[in-house]
């Protein structure tokens, strides 16, 4: 005998849950595409002094080549969040990581400026789209209780291969030339694109909100709750968020509270990624430019990469349980740490462990605040709103690798690149300050369900 149509309340069903298997393939397949994209921006960093003693490059034309790719993530970041919240997360992420693999591949068949900044671009949209949409389809599988915390594990990714494409262009570039590396890494994305192709899920929030594939949501709820009484032509709501707009509109970003939190998101973003773009391009070509062996500039910058990502994860362990000016302390503490570098105020034998401290706070303080973006916002916007927050901020991204050439061209001591580059952290301090006070009550108010998971429809 059929029975009534019941009401079930996605979000609480989802809060109330433990990480099953589900939960774990998809937060490892997010975590391998957001690896390759960290090896990806950081492969032009350490085959950089390859690149311009190949192709003849100048300190401001190799800024430029840094900067494009940024840009074209910008232009990825609004493009393909913008197709996410129409078309879906899954087959956004699965087109535009074949077209990262391929375009990364093709990156080495550059040989001239021009051909190398078209690639670049071109190779910065397809990835552009990516992180937002990544991080989205986790945030709306697991626990509203644990969504930082995914979130930081999957930026791990990304900071792990960031960290390996010192070790990769030292093993690859000195024999197969820096094009090689780029042929690794390429094909190495196609693999996980495929990967994605097999076992991706799509959102159930996102078919909810829509009210698309009906049976879709139901069989993958059967997947994450077995024992679970749910049938086509069940009402299933989100019981966290209110009544949304059928389509993204920017103005959706600046209604009530978050016309406040909005431009802070944006501008500490944005100063955030200038830093970490401005290191991550110019790094280990500061270190050989003080000196320091190449192979073991790649090394030491590797290094602080690496820590940076556990760094980044102790942070968001701690504001889930302080709150979020927990994080605006590692900004607070990193700009200090740079202007004792750049005006030589340690002892010698301090220097590297310095280098390396601030790359942990640069790299620990970006990681924590991207994986906050997501969480301000409500599933029906939640791409567009972290596409436009990964745009608009990495304009930041797009300046730091110029402003690195020109800083570096000026001919001023290398080594007072690292108090230029303090004042990054400094203004990042600020805006996550403000965060905080905002944020000190909920911009979502919940609606209430009957009953809590399932109740009788009305």
């Amino acid at each position: 005998m059929a029975r009534s149509p019941r009401t079930i309340d996605l979000a609480a069903l989802i809060d109330k849950r433990k990480f099953t298997r589900f939960n774990y393939v998809l937060i490892v397949l997010s975590w391998l595409i957001t690896m390759f994209d960290g090896l990806d921006m950081m492969m032009v960093s350490f085959t950089g002094p390859y690149m311009r003693e190949d192709l003849g490059l100048s300190k401001i034309q190799f800024g430029y080549v840094g900067s494009i790719g940024t840009l074209g993530m910008v232009v990825g970041g609004l493009t393909f969040t913008y197709i996410a919240d129409r078309i879906g997360r899954r087959p956004t992420v699965i087109w535009s990581g074949l077209a990262f693999g391929f375009l990364t591949m093709g990156t080495a068949l550059a040989t001239n400026l021009p051909q190398l900044l078209t690639m670049r671009f071109l190779d910065g949209i397809a990835i552009g789209g990516m992180l937002p949409i990544g991080w989205a389809l986790n945030i709306e599988f697991v626990p509203r209780r644990l969504r930082a915390t995914v979130i930081t594990v999957i930026m791990m990714g990304f900071s792990l291969g960031s960290s390996a494409a010192g070790p990769l262009t030292n093993w690859i570039a000195p024999t197969h030339g820096w094009q090689g590396v780029y042929f690794v890494g390429g094909a190495g994305t196609l693999v996980v694109a495929l990967a994605l192709a097999l076992w991706l899920p799509e959102s159930m929030r996102f078919l909810v909100t829509k009210g698309l594939k009906p049976e879709l949501v139901v069989k993958t709820v059967r997947k994450l709750e077995p024992t679970l009484d749910i049938q086509v032509g069940d009402n299933v709501i989100l019981g966290d968020e209110g009544v949304h707009k059928a389509n993204f509109k920017l103005p959706d970003l600046f209604t009530g509270r978050l016309a406040l939190l909005t431009p802070l998101v944006w501008f500490g973003y944005g100063v955030s990624a200038m830093g970490i773009f401005f290191a991550s391009n110019w790094g280990p070509q500061v270190l050989e430019g003080l000196e320091i062996p190449r192979q073991s500039a790649a090394i030491i910058s590797s290094i602080g990469g690496l820590l940076g990502a556990f760094t980044g994860i102790a942070i968001i362990r701690l504001a889930d349980r302080f709150g979020l000016i927990v994080v605006a302390l590692i900004p607070a503490i990193t700009a200090p740490v740079l202007i004792v570098l750049g005006f030589k105020l340690a002892a010698p034998a301090l220097f590297l462990p310095l280098v390396i401290v601030q790359a942990m706070g640069i790299g620990g303080a970006h990681q924590a605040v991207i994986s906050q973006l997501a969480l301000f916002y409500p599933s029906a916007i939640r791409a567009s709103a972290g596409g436009w927050a990964s745009a608009v901020g990495k304009i930041g991204g797009v300046l730091g690798p110029t402003i690195g050439g020109y800083v570096l061209a000026s001919h001023i001591p290398v080594v007072q690149t690292y108090a230029v580059l303090a004042i990054c952290p400094a203004i990042l301090f600020f805006c996550l300050v403000g965060i905080a006070v905002i944020m000190r009550k909920p911009i979502i108010e919940p609606i209430a369900v009957m009953d809590g998971v399932v109740a009788p429809a009305e």
